[in-house]
């Protein structure tokens, strides 16, 4: 482990880590570091669990190191072997330390002749944090089993051992062996007329990040939705979700005359079953999104705009550990508006960015000191729990912040000459930060000042002279929902025939924690809202509606928690029923149903939940 040090940043001297070293894994990449993957799998749908071959290309930094660390967690080895240039293998000692809770478990093996490769035999546990293994019954089609992988953030070292860390990054080939009926996918370009022979093969030549390394399989059908992009999900649903997402080649295109050329070859999307714990992930030529995006109107795409723009910050520059997110989820909120404005216009991307806003206003109060940071102390926040709020939305804020003062041309060709320059690499926030003053701060002095800069960056909360889009539409809807609530207008006079999902989010977002039964009542029976397939309107409904004690909406509730495996949409319905002891029963009656369908880590979540809730 390297030691602390203080880094110079103009005016300002701050200790921080040493990123070599990420706090988050065991890896010791200036000893070491894992430069290519040679992967070979074996799926065993019936076992849960993958069977694996992963030889690790090496680069020797320190001729003093006598080990190679390994990430893992719950993994099986069966055998770790040298391979040297001439493909002549040996066997190798090797120690798996305790489990730790977060990191799981180190993997040294001992190694003094620095061989060019190490290769490790192992199997995966069917509890496997970074894989859902899915029965059929809970797929759309009900056909074959399904399983996919998450391995952001440090969730793949559960199926691959590897130096799990965002600052180092390798090009891999992979291998899968598959039943003669499934389809594979990786992040990797994929080829849409593969036949399903049960042999996948992969290669990903672009150095990737081990969270950006992905597997899907299952009865997956594609349809092409432009020059170089398709959608990939299951039969029932691939023909809505390529309606849905028929503009990703015109938001690629918009995305490169903003920020230059889509450096990854094909852009596809795969469409995960209901379990998919997040909205998406920016998998490299294949990003995993959930269907809960598929409404119908487009009114959600901006989802997809969102990992596209990964394609620029993420993929292509990347945060060099966890503390660093927001160089990752700020930048990309940024992008993604901008996408978002080109294809549907300033009303949806302000709208969504006050949305965001207000998310931010509500919670950043309630959150430590050092999670209300861009930049926070490192090793003092849960890997996981860095992917708040605050580095999407703050982040954001603060780049839209620039925008505001230097002017878009400005900051446009700032942002296009950021990501070439970095192209590839893994980065601090002291790194982007060296590079933002000199070419942006000082090359247009008076625009904003450095203690400006810091106080976003470094300091808690949101600066007072933040910037918020005007909305004429959430202005009107302020003021019927005050008339509303203080009895002036009935529910069905609203004036929301025409209101978009946005609009929808944003009047109940503002009525109160505990809104009055009967005005819930009147609102359902005015608008249906019970029911609504829509989930970012059904989430934000339920909510309100079992805080009012509205008894009659907790069956639809309890189909939307059973139906839905995304923690976003699904934990706050949890936390609103877990508020009495009536509706922490119901919700744990729901969950015993729904468990089987969750993701790990939503599994994780909801039971984390109740076990809080049972203290009070």
């Amino acid at each position: 482990m390297s030691p602390l040090r203080t880094l110079a940043l103009g005016a300002l001297l701050l200790p921080v880590a040493a990123y070599a070293n990420d706090p988050y894994s065991y890896a010791e990449p200036d000893e070491v570091r894992v430069t290519h993957l040679d992967l070979k799998l074996k799926l065993d749908f019936p076992q849960r669990k993958l069977d694996g071959r992963a030889t690790l290309t090496l680069d020797w930094k320190d001729p003093k190191a006598n080990a190679l660390a390994l990430d893992t967690r719950d993994l099986n080895i069966a055998s770790i072997e040298s391979v040297d240039a001439n493909g002549k293998s040996s066997p190798l000692q090797y120690a798996l330390a305790p489990r730790d809770k977060q990191l799981g478990s180190k993997l040294t093996i001992q190694a003094p002749q620095h061989p060019h490769e190490v290769r490790i035999v192992y199997s995966t546990s069917p509890s496997a944090t970074g894989l859902q293994w899915l029965p059929p019954a809970q797929t759309a089609d009900k056909k074959q089993p399904f399983m996919f992988s998450q391995s952001e953030s440090i969730h793949a070292r559960s199926w691959v051992p590897l130096q799990d860390s965002p600052a180092i990054r390798f090009t891999y080939n992979a291998e899968v062996i598959a039943p003669k009926d499934t389809r594979v996918a990786m992040s990797a370009p994929n080829d849409p007329s593969h036949a399903l022979s049960g042999d996948f093969s992969f290669k990903q030549t672009h150095p990737i990040p081990s969270y950006l390394l992905a597997i899907a399989a299952g009865d997956l059908a594609v349809k092409q939705t432009g020059p170089r992009s398709a959608v990939y999900a299951e039969s029932s649903v691939v023909g809505k979700a390529a309606h849905e997402f028929e503009d990703t080649e015109k938001m690629i295109q918009t995305a490169e005359k903003l920020y230059g050329p889509y450096r990854w070859g094909r852009y596809d999307l795969l469409v995960l079953p209901p379990s998919f714990p997040y909205g998406g992930m920016e998998n490299p030529n294949m990003t995993f999104a959930t269907p809960t995006v598929l409404v119908g109107d487009k009114s959600l795409v901006s989802l997809v705009a969102h990992e596209l723009a990964h394609s620029w910050s993420g993929n292509l520059v990347t945060a060099a550990s966890w503390r660093d997110i927001w160089l990752n989820e700020g930048v990309t909120t940024y992008v993604q508006g901008r996408i978002t404005e080109a294809l549907y216009g300033t009303r949806q991307a302000d709208e969504e960015a006050l949305l965001d806003i207000h998310t931010l206003q509500r919670e950043v109060g309630e959150l430590p000191a050092n999670a209300q940071r861009l930049a926070p102390e490192p090793g003092k926040i849960d890997a996981d729990d860095t992917l708040s709020d605050v580095a999407y939305n703050k982040g954001s804020w603060f780049l839209r912040t620039l925008e505001q003062r230097f002017g878009r041309d400005t900051f446009d060709n700032y942002l296009k000459g950021y990501f070439n320059h970095f192209a590839f690499q893994s980065i601090t926030i002291e790194q982007m930060l060296d590079y933002l003053k000199p070419n942006l701060i000082d090359k247009y002095p008076g625009k904003m000042s450095w203690d400006e800069v810091k106080e976003w960056v470094y300091g808690p909360g949101i600066p007072k002279n933040a910037p918020i889009p005007d909305s004429p539409r959430f202005d009107a809807i302020d003021k019927e929902r005050a008339a509303f609530l203080a009895d002036t207008l009935d529910a069905d006079k609203l004036d929301a025939k025409d209101w978009n999902t946005q609009e929808w989010m944003y009047f109940l977002d503002g009525l109160p924690d505990a809104p009055p039964l009967a005005k819930m009542q009147q609102l359902d029976a005015a608008w249906h809202l019970t029911g609504t397939p829509n989930a970012e309107i059904g989430m934000r409904w339920y909510v309100h509606a079992i805080a009012a004690g509205n008894k009659a909406a907790w069956p639809a509730a309890a189909e939307h928690m059973t139906r839905i495996g995304r923690l976003y949409l699904t934990m706050p319905v949890y936390r609103a029923l877990s508020k009495t002891p009536d509706g922490l029963a119901f919700a744990e009656q729901v969950y015993d149903k729904a468990k089987s369908g969750y993701h790990p880590l939503t599994q994780q979540a909801v039971e984390a939940l109740f076990a809080k809730a049972s203290k009070h």
